[in-house]
């Protein structure tokens, strides 16, 4: 049996589709490519994909990742073209490698985010920022399937910031101000997500845009606790594949992580 790791994208108006919606289209993907998938077994037989620390519904993603179990051997790029060929625009598999090193869950300890706070003036937004980040503790409440819970939105960031928009934002969204945070936060148990985060400004510093802010997952992986940055967690699978052995497009990209500064 083959494994084979991917990192996919939910782009645009994908960023609406639930996990589910997605597993849906992937195993329809699949099917549509011929990819020889191994089968669980019982007498409800599924594909052999196992998900890893999925988005929330409503925020777009750079960096999502799933592997797939294979009965037969395939060419990682190969195979990522013909899953990427089989999506809709949006859903794009934008890198792949043959899984040779345990543990990719266990990987994915921290992501960088990007809000965008349309309405919002960047002086504000840094304010705001800085009586989050000067906070002990800052408790916010989530409703849950057990009804509301409270947690601290402040233990688990690494990094919050206010980065300068760029050249191809500007005027995406109209006229009017806009402030972009970057977000370097550890995957914890409760998960402290970005909506947390904003909870979590609104309740020290009373910063609340006018709009949802627009969120957008640029990178999951190992966390550098010395440098703050994310790194690829597919490298160790890299750098454990034989040597001439081809790597797919975007490797450089992938393996350099993002800074929370200058991403």
């Amino acid at each position: 049996m083959q494994r084979i790791r991917l990192r996919y994208t939910k782009r645009g108006r994908l960023r609406f589709t639930s996990h589910r919606d997605f597993q849906r289209a992937f195993e329809r993907a699949l099917r549509r490519a011929e990819v020889p998938m191994a089968y669980s077994a019982g007498f409800t037989p599924h594909p052999k994909v196992s998900y890893a620390n999925a988005a929330p519904t409503g925020t777009g993603s750079e960096a999502e990742f799933l592997e797939i179990a294979l009965t037969q051997p395939r060419d990682p790029q190969a195979l990522r073209e013909l899953l990427d060929a089989s999506l809709p625009t949006g859903l794009d598999i934008v890198d792949a490698v043959e899984a040779r090193v345990s543990g990719l869950a266990e990987r994915l300890t921290a992501s960088v985010w990007e809000l965008r706070l349309d309405g919002v003036e960047a002086a504000e937004a840094e304010r705001a920022v800085g009586v989050f980040l000067a906070a002990d503790a800052v408790e916010v409440e989530r409703r849950t399937k057990n009804g509301m819970r409270a947690f601290d939105a402040r233990g688990a960031v690494v990094d919050l910031r206010v980065v300068p928009e760029s050249a191809t934002d500007s005027g995406s969204a109209g006229a009017g101000p806009c402030a972009i945070l970057r977000l370097v936060v550890r995957h914890e148990t409760p998960a402290v997500r970005p909506d947390d985060v904003l909870s979590g400004l609104r309740a020290v510093a009373d910063l609340a845009p006018p709009v949802p802010a627009a969120v957008t997952r640029l990178a999951q992986g190992p966390l550098d606790e010395e440098s703050g940055t994310v790194t690829d967690p597919l490298a160790p699978d890299r750098e454990a594949e034989p040597a001439g052995h081809n790597t797919a497009p975007g490797t450089a990209a992938a393996t350099a992580g993002v800074d929370p500064v200058s991403a």
